[in-house]
């Protein structure tokens, strides 16, 4: 079992207190609409991005698939980034669920701009797909945890404003992102049509995502959920602790954005590393010298007790979150120090 796991933010445990508020939370039953703490999970999310309604969904794939079937009809076409896990780590559910094509514009960082988008956006022409939605993800999973600045994301908005594309955000990780550029969460809610945010990664739910939106939007998507057997029973239980981490474990993301510029500045004096991207949030991405076996690399420290991952040939990656200590970051760089 591994000690330390920089796999992916995705593996936090519970805390006892996290816990102790699972345990009392009030439930009902979700599909008949009366679990008492999804509901104020949903209320409470809303409120605070100002949208109108908020719909607890299983995962975060699960929401920007409920999204993306929303928005899209079959032959539609979704302008996002090559590195995009809309596109990349949902099993093909651009298409195998919403019939949708994709096409792809973007920075190496995982960033996208007005002019690249513009270029994608496709005549009214039959012989063409109909260029439909948007789709930003914030912070980029495989860019490194990088951050979109405000002013981005305003012109992206002037840009689907004017051509009459439905603006979505995959926020897998957007608290990362309003942490580290100290942005509004009422200033996304206004600026997207429809967002999702993951509440098991860096927050440290254990289960859970919640899709936000116009009440006309989350109507259909609520009736999509059912149909892809997306309703919940009493998962009040799930909607506790992320009540308990929207209340308590926001702030303390940048400890991890802290954690990972000190691995970054660490390894970037090891001889035996290539590159290191400046991380931005809590993703540390670096290569490896020619020389080095990546795959060797990574099952090397697993027998340490130590868990990364890799994004492709040349790309290791770590992410930092709640459950790694300062005792055990000390622990990792003494491993790879000894490599």
């Amino acid at each position: 079992m591994l000690k330390i796991d920089l796999r992916s933010d995705t593996v936090t445990r519970p805390s006892q207190a996290m816990l102790n508020a699972m345990i009392s939370s009030p439930v009902g039953d979700d599909v008949w609409g009366d679990d008492p703490t999804i509901l104020k999970l949903e209320a409470m999310v809303a409120e605070r991005f100002g949208t109108e309604k908020a719909l607890f969904c299983v995962s975060g794939t699960q929401a920007n698939q409920i999204a993306l079937m929303s928005h899209l009809s079959p032959g539609d076409e979704v302008i996002c980034h090559p590195y995009a896990h809309i596109y990349n780590y949902e099993g093909g559910g651009i298409a195998a669920n919403a019939h949708a094509s994709v096409t792809f514009t973007g920075d190496n960082r995982g960033i996208m701009h007005p002019e690249g988008v513009l270029g994608c956006i496709k005549a009214d022409d039959v012989h063409y797909p109909k260029s439909r939605v948007l789709a930003l993800e914030n912070t980029s999973n495989k860019g490194g945890g990088t951050c979109y600045e405000w002013e981005e994301i305003e012109a992206l908005r002037a840009v689907a404003s004017k051509h009459g594309l439905t603006f979505h955000l995959d926020g897998a990780r957007l608290y990362n992102a309003l942490v580290a550029k100290n942005q509004s969460e009422n200033d996304y809610g206004t600026a997207f049509d429809s967002i999702s945010i993951c509440l098991s990664k860096g927050l440290g739910a254990p289960v859970g995502s919640v899709l936000l939106g116009s009440e006309e939007f989350i109507h259909h998507s609520r009736r999509i959920r059912k149909r892809i057997g997306g309703g919940w029973r009493q998962a009040g239980l799930l909607a506790g602790a992320a009540i308990y981490a929207l209340e308590n474990n926001v702030d303390r993301l940048a400890e991890d954005h802290a954690a990972a510029k000190d691995m970054a500045e660490f390894l970037a004096q090891q001889s035996w590393v290539k590159n290191v991207v400046a991380p931005e949030t809590n993703i540390l991405i670096f290569g490896l010298n020619e020389d080095m076996d990546q795959e060797a690399f990574i099952a090397t420290l697993a027998e340490k007790g130590i868990g990364i991952s890799q994004m492709g040939p040349g790309k290791c990656r770590m992410v930092f979150h709640l459950d790694i200590t300062p005792a055990g970051i000390k622990k990792v760089k003494e491993a790879l120090a000894s490599i």
